[in-house]
Parts: structure tokens; C-alpha cells; sequence
């Protein structure tokens, strides 16, 4: 680790150091960026592992391994020895100083001198400023929420199998998702999927096949962004499976026992649901608002940071913002966007160090497509005028996300699991726990007694907090 000097200024003995903020697709090709480059990297990252967001929903709805979706930064950068993974938090900066502040999970600050930073730190979910509703619809957009929907998801059918009161078992065969963007589909349909192939028949006082779906979205069609066409597509694909279509609906409050939501003619409807999900929005991360306020540089409505052409901040060269926490050209928050900024301001300072003295050409970027998964054989892709949907937009999904995939590992162990859940209609990775299975995020074995820790006294309802 790059250690400070006592006023934060840069030795010039030393290698140019090199602070990134962020262990996702931005902040991973940064630093690879670097390789074989006089200059000292420091990651710093809340977690320590690299996620494969895109796949999130599969190892919710059993079909991969979390080790299948996120492997460790430090075994990707194993061959980079110039750059240093840290697990904390970072929690200011002093521009002036050139110094990024953080804190140890377990307590204790530490702080980060550089020459250059990168702030890829990426976004959160956003609830429209209804925070209280997270804690009954969790979002994902990390490894532990795609595990705390696993256990929402199977949980629900356990609940409902020893349930005695039907109403309570209708409550919990019912899913409510928030959004109809990829995540919300695709979670949709891996649901529907979930409930007629992998546990049709796995239940014998419970008809998984009845399970309901309810998709909201307040806009007027599933996957907008991707045209009418393939929006439609999407659409019929998802009646198909059996899920409930529910657009011009804006949702007006969520509780333990379902969600409230106003419909296009301006109607409130409350809705049972034992499991809701929320896939709507975006959000900077607290860290963007700490970098903005120690620059005084602008952000949107969704408090991501405005740059400039070269993804740097007015008046500080020294500072690039990349991912899905920078601002410019209304880009879309995808991994390719990530990818090409965090590998661009890397090359920047690249060229800096390596003595090239033209100015940087403006951040361009190149647009690969943007595909969504639906179902077994259905998926939607959009690559520049190619529309595809259907098995062959499926197709075109799986090589697509293979070749993005992290490490010849996972791509096999990717390729092997999909193998088995697309041809055998199982699922291998459901295992969960019972820790805040019920809305509102309680453990139903929290109240234990005994010796045996293990055995359940207690079966609360759907409405324990």
C-alpha cells in the first residue's frame, strides 16, 4: 500500500500513484490499463470481488453460483503487481492535498495520497426518495441482495407450503416486481420459470404453477429502451409465461403485506404480495456527493457527477469520474459504457506518464447493443439496426454474455450450469437460509431454545418485523 507522506505531495523518486475508487467494470479495466506502467495503483473497494451485475438475477432465481458471477480483484490482478486491492470505505477527499480518506471495516481511517484519482465507484438503487420502502423490496444490485432475493424467492414457496390459512398462502405464492427495465424482466420471467419448470413438481401440498407475477412499471410498455418492436416482443413473451402486465401504474407504498399502487386512472389498489422486488431507478452512491461538494462540480437529478469531455472535472485534471457515477451525454448506465470510460481515463494518464504530450481526443463511445433475457429460449438483443428476439436473440445472449464474462473459469462454469438448468429444467444453486426471508427483513428463526440451536420453535407470519 501506498503510504502517505506527511504533507500528501508526491515524492518524485516514487511512481506516479494512481487511486481508483471502485472494483466494477470501470475500475477493473483502469487498472488493468496500467500493467507494465511506472506507476502505483491502489483500488479501493467496499467489497473484494469484481461482480458480473448483468447475471445478478440468475444466481437470485438458482440458475448460477455467486462464484460464478464474482470472482476476487486480487486473483484478476494477480499478474498486475503494480496495483494494491484495499477493502474500505471511502469517506472524503481533500482536493487541495491530493489525499483520499477512508475507513477500515472494522473501524479506523486510512488514507490514500495521489497523483491521479479515478472515482468509479458506480450506483445504487434509487426509491424516488421512499428509502423506508427498501427494507420490504430490496433492489439488486450487489452479491448480498441477489442472495437475500434468493431467499425472498424460494423462501416464498416453503412459507406457502405450510401455510394452513389460504389467504396467507395466496399472500406468499404472489411476487411483486418494481420496474420493467431488464433487471424487472428479467426477474419476472426467471420467477414465472422458477414456479412452472423447476418446482412444478417438487411440492406436494402447494401448486407452484399458481404462483402470480405482477411487473409495474409507470411507464407504457416492458424494455422501452429498446423500440417498439422488441418491446412488444418482450411483452407477449412475458404474457406467455404467465406474468401480469401492470404499466401507467406508479407505486405509492410498500409494506409487509404488498404494495400500494395508483393505476392510469388515477385509482389506488392495494396488492397482497408476500415477496416484492424492486428494479426502478438509479442513484449515485454517497461518495459522488462528498466528490462533489469537495470540488463544487455539478450533478443530475440522480446525482451522478457532470465532466467534461475528457471525463475529468473543471479544474481538476487530476480527478476523472467513469461508470455509471459519471455524467456526460445522457450515456446509458451499461457495462460497455463502464468498460470504455474506465479504460480511456486510464489511458489518459497512460499517455501522460509515457510522455505524450497530445491533448486527449473527447471520450467517444462505442455502443454494442443491449440485450435482456426473458425466458428459456427468449431473449430480446439490440446491436446498432439488428433487432433479434426469440431463440435467436437467445443465442445471440448467451455468446454475448459468455465473452463478457470474467475469467476462463467462470465462462465454463457459466456454460456447464446454463447446460443443466436449459436442458433439464433444474436449478442447482437454491440453497438459502432463513435470515429475512419475511418482508421486512426478519429472521424466522430468530427465537430458538433448546440444545439443539438448529430446531425452530417459532413459525412467525408474513407480517413479523
Amino acid at each position: 500500500m501506498t503510504q502517505p507522506t506527511s504533507s500528501g505531495a508526491r515524492d518524485p523518486a516514487e511512481p506516479r500513484r494512481v487511486v481508483i475508487v471502485g472494483g466494477g467494470f470501470a475500475g477493473l479495466f483502469a487498472a488493468r490499463a496500467f500493467r507494465r506502467r511506472p506507476v502505483q495503483v491502489t483500488l479501493v473497494d467496499r467489497a473484494t470481488h469484481h461482480l458480473f451485475q448483468p447475471l445478478l438475477y440468475q444466481c437470485a432465481t438458482g440458475v448460477l453460483s455467486e462464484g460464478q458471477i464474482a470472482m476476487p480483484l486480487r486473483a484478476i490482478l494477480r499478474k498486475h503487481r503494480n496495483v494494491d486491492c484495499v477493502l474500505a470505505e471511502v469517506t472524503g477527499f481533500d482536493v487541495e492535498a491530493r489525499i483520499v480518506h477512508a475507513m477500515r471495516p472494522t473501524g479506523g481511517d486510512i488514507e490514500f495520497p495521489y497523483d491521479d484519482l479515478i472515482l468509479a465507484a458506480g450506483v445504487r438503487q434509487s426509491y424516488f426518495g421512499h428509502d423506508e420502502f427498501a427494507k420490504f423490496a430490496p433492489g439488486m444490485k450487489t452479491l448480498a441482495d441477489a442472495l437475500l432475493i434468493r431467499r425472498r424467492v424460494f423462501g416464498a414457496f416453503e412459507m406457502a407450503q405450510s401455510a394452513t390459512d389460504p389467504e396467507e398462502r395466496r399472500r406468499w405464492l404472489t411476487f411483486a416486481l418494481v420496474g420493467a427495465g431488464p433487471t424487472g424482466v428479467e426477474l419476472a420471467g426467471q420467477i414465472r420459470e422458477v414456479a412452472t419448470s423447476t418446482l412444478s413438481k417438487q411440492f406436494h401440498d402447494v401448486d407452484p404453477t399458481e404462483a402470480k407475477v405482477l411487473l409495474f412499471d409507470g411507464g407504457d410498455a416492458p424494455l422501452a429502451p429498446f423500440g417498439p418492436k422488441l418491446s412488444g416482443k418482450a411483452a407477449a413473451a412475458l404474457t406467455r409465461l404467465g406474468v401480469e402486465l401492470h404499466l401507467g401504474s406508479i407505486v405509492t407504498d410498500v409494506n409487509a403485506n404488498g404494495l400500494v399502487v395508483r393505476g392510469p386512472d388515477g385509482a389506488s389498489t392495494s396488492y397482497q404480495a408476500g415477496t416484492v422486488l424492486w428494479a426502478a431507478g438509479v442513484a449515485a452512491p454517497p461518495v459522488a456527493d462528498v466528490l462533489a461538494k469537495a470540488t463544487g462540480v455539478e450533478q443530475d437529478r440522480a446525482g451522478r457527477i457532470k465532466v467534461q469531455p475528457d471525463l475529468t472535472l473543471p479544474g481538476h485534471p487530476e480527478i476523472s469520474v467513469v461508470g455509471d457515477v459519471m455524467s456526460l451525454d445522457r450515456l446509458p448506465g451499461v457495462g460497455e459504457v463502464a468498460m470504455q470510460s474506465g479504460y480511456y481515463a486510464a489511458k489518459r494518464i497512460r499517455n501522460e506518464v509515457d510522455g505524450k504530450t497530445d491533448p486527449p481526443k473527447p471520450f467517444k463511445y462505442r455502443d454494442f447493443g443491449s440485450a435482456a433475457y426473458i425466458a428459456r429460449g427468449q431473449a430480446v438483443v439490440e446491436v446498432g439496426r439488428v433487432r433479434l428476439s426469440g431463440k435467436l436473440g437467445w443465442l445471440s445472449w448467451l455468446g454475448i454474455h459468455i465473452a463478457f464474462l470474467t475469467g476462463y473459469r467462470n465462462r465454463v462454469g457459466a456454460v456447464l450450469s446454463w447446460a443443466v438448468a436449459f436442458s433439464r429444467e433444474t436449478r442447482r444453486e437454491r440453497a438459502f437460509t432463513m435470515q429475512q426471508v419475511a418482508p421486512g427483513g426478519a429472521d424466522l428463526y430468530r427465537n430458538r431454545t433448546g440444545d439443539d440451536s438448529s430446531w425452530p420453535t417459532t413459525h412467525p407470519s408474513p407480517n413479523t418485523d
